[in-house]
């Protein structure tokens, strides 16, 4: 995939803040083909410090609201403000995702990059937590990374250079996510792998983050063959 929006933002404050596999790049290839109409009011649930946040309100349109529970907001504030973004349009929350501080029905859509594996493991989570903040009809929009086949039982060396199993555990294949999301209410509109894995990963790799370092010594052992990000999209 070429990822034509996202070259706008290849920028040292953009890069400075990214804490994986580029965000930017997951979020315009998981919102490819998005329904959402510009304007819609939108959360960037785990939206770190903010990056993606920015993209989803300059490139389409949207109010959003970044919710993170381990962001400052006062400092993505102060990142959106220097991004040029208006208060109105992105507002920073404080949040955690398994209690939403949202009014019911307030979100024509929700996107999530690269955090909803960490809470949405949980078969009652989509109902039970981010579903009632979604108006009837709403979107969510899901990339998270995966893995190519489970293999907790057997996890590959290559794989624990750079992560313990307790990390890896996060980590699972199309078929688990398919089986949790088939628990919900919701419709399951479509689940897919990313094209871009590759990119996704070296864009991250050839930073000086400390946790890039550490993430090279598997992905140079071969790692990256047993991962990849997975799309989910549904529909309340």
């Amino acid at each position: 995939m070429e990822y034509v929006k996202s070259k706008k933002y290849d920028i040292p404050i953009i890069k400075e803040k990214i804490m994986g596999p580029n965000p930017i790049k997951l979020e315009e290839e998981l919102l490819r083909d998005n329904r959402i109409p510009a304007g819609a009011v939108v959360m960037d649930l785990g939206s770190g410090q903010g990056v993606t946040s920015v993209f989803l309100a300059r490139e389409y349109g949207f109010r959003v609201y970044a919710a993170d529970l381990w962001s400052d907001p006062s400092d993505n504030q102060r990142f959106f403000d220097e991004m040029g973004a208006p208060r109105e349009q992105l507002i920073p929350v404080k949040a955690d995702a398994t209690n939403l501080p949202f009014e019911k029905a307030f979100f024509d859509a929700v996107v999530s990059v690269d955090s909803y594996n960490y809470f949405g493991r949980d078969p009652k989570y989509l109902d039970d937590c981010l579903l009632p903040v979604l108006k009837p009809g709403g979107y969510l929009y899901l990339v998270f990374p995966g893995m190519k086949r489970d293999c907790h039982d057997d996890l590959p060396p290559e794989l624990l250079l750079s992560w313990t199993p307790e990390q890896l555990a996060y980590m699972h294949d199309m078929a688990y996510w398919r089986r949790m999301f088939s628990q919900s209410t919701a419709k399951l509109l479509s689940l897919r792998e990313t094209e871009g894995n590759e990119e996704l990963w070296r864009d991250w790799l050839e930073c000086d983050n400390e946790y890039a370092v550490n993430d090279r010594k598997s992905m140079e052992a071969g790692g990256g063959k047993y991962l990849n990000f997975i799309i989910a999209v549904l529909q309340k």
